[in-house]
């Protein structure tokens, strides 16, 4: 076999790769002697078949399955033998026309084939110690934690039916329609529910327009659905729904006490308290931990810049604007509604899939010089996360992980990112600061996130 260098751009290879005639007829011979002995053709004894007529049955055939053999086996041999690493699968062009692949697979010409590719980018780790980052956080008082008990404890409220006008604080049973130009919409009607009056759950002015009503009432509320509505096709419309009032309730008294406790199924007050506390520490942690992640990985990318593969920028880009185009779609939105124009996002989402590349081969490096590793019960954890958000179909999606190793490689990167981000933490200063919870809990530009290319 004789390996050639024909391209070295930068990044860029493309090797030219000949093998003789002389190899596969030696490779085609030896498939044919283990053939003979297994071959069972009509009018031949048992391993008695002349290799001239295996070879006119079988010699096509066999000789194209060594041809894909090799253009299967060879690229990773050869590219290992550079001691190179491809950024991704590397494509492979046959050289030969129709007439010179006849000629290849009766065995008179030597097969050529290129392969084209783009190596990962060799760079030096530079040292994290200087790296200084500040991690919020939130001390949660007794005050905050009493407060989300009196919420879960309102939804636990009992209430009574009353005879009279329902007020504030009161829950009105109901059924409604709902329209818009006299026409019913979809998600609008409902036969049996419940609203309590004050609590702000259902469109602004909606609640207001039921005080005063009694079992019994026929109502229409007119209401405009705010211009941020999650449905696209309500936002901002005015709406008139016809209410038929089946009952009004008077809440019941409010007591945090262990009996309240015990409906929830729970020893104590004392125990909803400490369950409230650590569910509040949960998640103002993982809000902290974004925080300390976004600062940690910002710091890493002002210290690193070399050059990255075309391709696996452009996958990456392909994939951020996928999903960017579609949330569009989905929200009957065009670019220039987000006050941009398809230009200018273009250019800022390729700038966050080289960042995201260039972390990935970053966070690959320190996390394989520091020997992180996925374990097997890491992933299989992993694995089964995936599969309780499918009740009814667990069968299914441990089947489509099991043949699938594309997804579990999906669900490796995050893992191997999250364990190289946890080394690295422990590398840098890292200094606890006090914020606000409105602080902690401001959104930052979507650009944290990152998967390792490892």
């Amino acid at each position: 076999m004789q390996v050639t260098e024909t391209k070295a751009e930068g990044l860029k290879r493309e090797i030219e790769i000949v093998v003789p005639a002389s190899d596969l007829e030696a490779r085609l011979q030896v498939r044919l002697n283990e053939a003979k002995g297994q071959a069972k053709l009509k009018g031949f004894r048992p391993g008695k078949v002349p290799m001239t007529h295996l070879r006119k049955m079988y010699g096509r055939s066999m000789m194209a399955e060594i041809v894909n053999q090799i253009i299967n086996e060879t690229p990773r041999s050869v590219i290992a033998e550079r001691n190179e690493r491809s950024a991704m699968q590397p494509e492979v062009a046959m050289t030969e026309d129709e007439k010179d692949a006849e000629k290849v697979l009766n065995g008179e010409k030597d097969f050529v084939f290129t392969l084209s590719y783009e190596t990962l980018p060799a760079f030096d780790l530079k040292d994290t110690k200087a790296i200084a980052i500040e991690r919020p956080m939130v001390e949660i008082s007794d005050e905050e934690v009493e407060e989300q008990v009196k919420r879960i404890a309102e939804n636990a409220r009992t209430y009574e039916v009353k005879e009279g006008a329902a007020e504030t604080g009161d829950k009105v049973n109901m059924a409604f329609v709902g329209k818009i130009d006299d026409e019913p919409f979809d998600g609008g009607s409902s036969e049996e529910s419940s609203l309590v009056l004050g609590s702000n759950t259902f469109i602004p002015g909606f609640e207001d327009q039921l005080i005063g009503v009694s079992a019994g009432d026929e109502k229409k509320v007119t209401v405009t659905f705010p211009d941020d509505y999650s449905a696209p096709h309500l936002a901002g419309k005015e709406a008139v729904f016809d209410i038929t009032v089946k009952s009004v309730s008077k809440p019941g008294d409010l007591e945090l006490n262990d009996e309240l406790a015990k409906t929830m199924g729970l020893e104590s007050i004392d125990r909803l308290r400490t369950l409230v506390r650590e569910q509040i520490e949960s998640q103002f942690g993982s809000a902290t931990r974004q925080k300390v992640k976004r600062q940690l990985l910002d710091a890493l990318d002002k210290d690193y810049d070399f050059e990255l593969p075309e391709k696996l920028v452009e996958a990456e880009f392909n994939n951020i604007w996928g999903q960017v185009t579609a949330e569009l779609k989905k929200n009957d939105k065009s670019f220039e509604d987000e006050d941009t124009t398809e230009e200018k996002a273009t250019a800022e989402y390729r700038r966050l899939a080289e960042r995201r590349v260039r972390l990935g081969l970053v966070l690959s490096s320190i996390g394989e010089g520091a020997g992180v590793q996925i374990t097997d019960e890491e992933l299989q954890r992993a694995v089964f996360e995936q599969v309780r958000q499918y009740p009814g179909q667990e069968q299914q999606i441990y089947e489509y992980f099991r043949n699938s190793p594309e997804a579990v490689a999906a669900l490796r990167a995050p893992l191997y990112e999250e364990k190289v981000v946890d080394h690295l933490l422990a590398t840098v200063d890292v200094t606890d600061k006090i914020v606000t919870k409105e602080e902690l809990l401001k959104d930052d530009e979507d650009e944290a996130g990152v998967t390792a290319a490892a």
